[in-house]
């Protein structure tokens, strides 16, 4: 009788085999290896193999390694090529940014407008190649002109960005098919997209210093490519008679849906705080790095260096996402964001301590102590942003998650260019260019002071946790006729493939 209940408990716990499995093998090298293996075969036999690979694909190819070389690239080419001063590149780098404003266009789209009867795969299509005509421009145009050079910059953000709200909407859509899942989907991503940036800033330096940043971007048609691959075998049902002409009524009712969810107060309070709490947050990135690679007033970094350094800063993002799956993930959320906000305001500091020098008077060389800089930065910026994603992806009503998840992150999204802006304009008030630096400390000192501010805002946030239900009853019980017998079908099709990955 005992074995029967041991046997039967093992049954009703999916994960339940991956314990059992893993308890002779954990006292060795093997057991640690066991354990995110069998993560990663239980979210595949959850949720379809093709969707774990498309999030791999997505945010730790396209985002994460492509996204380490495109940054490393683009600012060698402002500066190199292009040669434009500090607060114009923050300024470009901002126009770039602006496709991912307009996510919730996308995910309007990827909702209601489905193509040759799919509503994901085709988008996926259509940003790859949107990707490797931006870049492969880039990249055969010796002297480009700057305007068709921020536009093709441009074309190849937006093939990330609707790349991005895509599988997004795939994210968001298993996490109301699967509650309980939720934080392990927004670490699947996390864990994704910071091993690709980890190993991208490995690589970025090198291939910039043997390729330039023009190569670097005929380069990056190859995740571009890879999108297109996500297209074609994701798992996905079939639509072969769908109305099209009922397009503008659909798109009328996802937009009542959105307002309906959006002028709820535990939905417009938390939106409003992520706005701020990036928009206060002084993106100055682009004076760093002009002062990181300038010979007499930085240390004078070469590309291999600053892809070494941009790479440690990866395994501080991914020591962040590991630390809240496994430490944090089941705290409110008003509880963490205000220690995670008060880490990443003080952990800005140490910036200051390196542009004044002082970490040259206590013997620790520049190098040492930015790889320290960079790693710390980064992983509070990550604990920051993680339960900001799964609060986000607990305001999604059913029916239109796709949509409204883009929303969302178009409101962060919006934040980040803000910050992005303000950062240039204070660039150029204080006088930073390409060759004077005697005002960025101030600038790091006022970026400081502006990242604590949204301590004071943290009453905007929900005192829920993650396995909380946030949302209001009336949007709880709204319903898009547009989604919900796709919604089903796609449940099904889950469904049906778990059963067969068990026989």
């Amino acid at each position: 009788m005992q074995g029967e209940e041991e046997e039967n408990q093992n049954l009703e716990d999916p994960c339940g085999e991956v314990v059992e499995e893993c308890d002779e093998s954990r006292k060795g090298v093997c057991g640690c290896l066991c354990i995110p293996v069998h993560w990663f075969r239980m979210l595949s036999r959850e949720m379809h193999w093709s969707f774990v690979f498309g999030v791999i694909t997505i945010y730790g190819v396209s985002q994460g390694l492509g996204g380490a070389l495109s940054s490393v690239g683009t600012k060698y080419y402002m500066k190199d090529v292009q040669k434009v001063q500090p607060s114009e590149a923050q300024v470009y780098a901002g126009i770039t940014y602006i496709p991912w404003i307009v996510k919730p266009l996308w995910g309007l789209l990827t909702d209601v407008l489905p193509i040759f009867g799919y509503r994901r795969r085709p988008y996926f299509v259509f940003a790859g190649f949107l990707g490797v005509i931006g870049l492969l421009l880039l990249s055969l145009h010796k002297d480009l002109h700057l305007v068709l050079a921020l536009l093709s910059l441009t074309a190849g953000s937006a093939g990330v960005a609707i790349a991005d709200v895509t599988i997004d909407a795939c994210v968001a859509q298993n996490s109301i098919s699967h509650p309980s899942l939720a934080t392990d989907m927004q670490s699947l991503c996390a864990f994704s997209s910071s091993v690709g940036a980890l190993l991208g800033f490995s690589i970025s330096g090198i291939f910039v210093h043997l390729m330039g940043p023009m190569g670097v971007f005929g380069l990056l048609t190859i995740p571009a490519g890879l999108v297109i691959l996500v297209g074609f075998v994701l798992e996905e049902p079939h639509m072969p008679n769908f109305a099209y002409k009922q397009v503008n009524q659909k798109f009328i009712d996802a937009s009542k849906a959105m307002w309906t969810t959006l002028k709820s107060e535990e939905v417009w309070r938390p939106c409003l705080y992520m706005y701020l709490s990036l928009a206060l947050s002084l993106n100055i990135l682009e004076g760093m790095f002009y002062w990181y690679t300038d010979k007499k007033a930085g240390p004078s970094f070469s590309e291999e260096t600053i892809g070494f350094i941009f790479s440690i800063g990866s395994v501080g993002s991914l020591l962040g996402a590991i630390l809240y799956q496994y430490a944090l993930k089941d705290y409110a959320f008003r509880d963490l964001l205000f220690w995670t906000q008060l880490l990443f305001g003080l952990s800005g500091m140490l910036d200051l301590i390196m542009v004044l020098r002082l970490n040259l008077r206590f013997g620790m060389p520049d190098y040492v102590f930015i790889v320290m800089v960079e790693s710390v930065a980064q992983m509070t910026n990550r604990l920051k942003w993680m339960p900001m994603l799964v609060l986000s992806s607990k305001l999604c009503p059913s029916g239109i998650e796709g949509t409204f998840f883009a929303l969302l992150m178009s409101i962060d999204n919006a934040g980040v260019l803000s910050a992005s802006w303000a950062g240039g304009f204070l660039l150029h008030v204080l006088k930073i260019t390409r060759t004077k630096f005697n005002n960025i400390w101030l600038a790091i000192l006022i970026r400081n002071i502006l990242r604590l501010t949204p301590l004071c805002l943290l009453f905007l946030v929900p005192r829920a946790d993650p396995n909380s239900s946030i949302l209001p009853s009336e949007c709880l019980d709204s319903k898009v006729v547009i989604e919900t017998s796709e919604t089903e079908n796609i449940e099904l099709v889950s469904l049906v493939n778990n059963n067969v990955d068990a026989k």
